[in-house]
């Protein structure tokens, strides 16, 4: 088989994720049973439903690449193309009932990430981009927001605990910033993709979590970094701005106090 291109593997990530997200919505607000991992973190059959239906499709067109999945780990193939799932990204959310849950898959293209597909089907909102093809929100272009100043900008976390059990980063970044939200998840990251938040940041995550989210936030012309600056989907956190405010609200983070013991 020919090297696919990028809008080849963003369509087919478009489609696994839809694909995925509309299997989830089965158990939405159902009562569906969660069983907790060894991680201590909550898994749904939706979770594994969801995810198992994107393998499919993926492996459909492309039976020989490497797949990396939150629930079923990895399949090794060609290593220049490695898919990265999160079947349910905010699965607390989507047990709880709360629409702003979300399938993501990236791809990797030799190392790199390359395409992103965030899909939440709950708000049936779709935001995909792929690097040098632009962002795109509900097949509309998206953008970050143009706002300059910490003084004018939103802030979006998933949980107000989780940040301030690592440190005195989130206190110190609310009292700079305009407003504050949570319910983050993926959906935080979409908020400032599409220009409607300026910075969503995460205390702790992995590869699945953010594989979708950097093409997505650097061809919205944005950035997805750790909080030490590095553009990478491997490190152990994260945080997603526009362009403008990416280096005044690492400026916060990398003088943050911890609170946790430091990993």
């Amino acid at each position: 088989m020919s090297q696919p291109s990028l809008p080849d593997l963003l369509a087919v990530a478009t489609e696994a994720a839809y694909l995925g997200g509309r299997r989830t919505l089965a158990y939405f607000n159902t009562g569906v049973a969660v069983e907790t991992k060894a991680d201590d973190t909550p898994v749904t059959c939706a979770d594994r439903e969801s995810e198992r239906i994107i393998r499919d499709r993926i492996r459909r067109t492309f039976p020989d690449h490497t797949i990396l999945g939150e629930e079923g780990g990895a399949d090794e193939g060609d290593p220049d193309y490695r898919w990265i799932i999160d079947p349910i990204d905010g699965t607390k959310t989507f047990i709880r009932g709360v629409p702003f849950y979300g399938v993501l898959i990236g791809v990797e293209v030799r190392g790199q990430p390359s395409a992103g597909v965030v899909y939440l089907p709950a708000l049936d909102e779709m935001v995909s981009a792929a690097t040098g093809h632009g962002c795109h929100w509900n097949g509309r272009p998206a953008r970050v927001s143009e706002i300059s100043t910490l003084e004018e900008a939103a802030v979006v976390v998933t949980g107000v605990s989780d940040m301030m059990a690592r440190s005195d980063a989130y206190e110190r970044l609310a009292a700079a910033t305009k407003f504050q939200r949570t319910w983050g998840d993926c959906y935080g990251y979409v908020l400032v993709a599409t220009g409607r938040a300026e910075a969503m940041l995460d205390p702790s995550l992995s590869a699945w979590d953010c594989a979708a989210v950097l093409p997505i936030l650097q061809e919205a012309g944005g950035q997805f970094t750790t909080w030490e600056g590095e553009a990478t989907i491997w490190g152990k956190d994260g945080v997603g701005t526009n362009a403008a405010l990416h280096r005044p609200v690492l400026e916060i983070l990398q003088s943050e106090r911890r609170r946790d013991a430091v990993r």
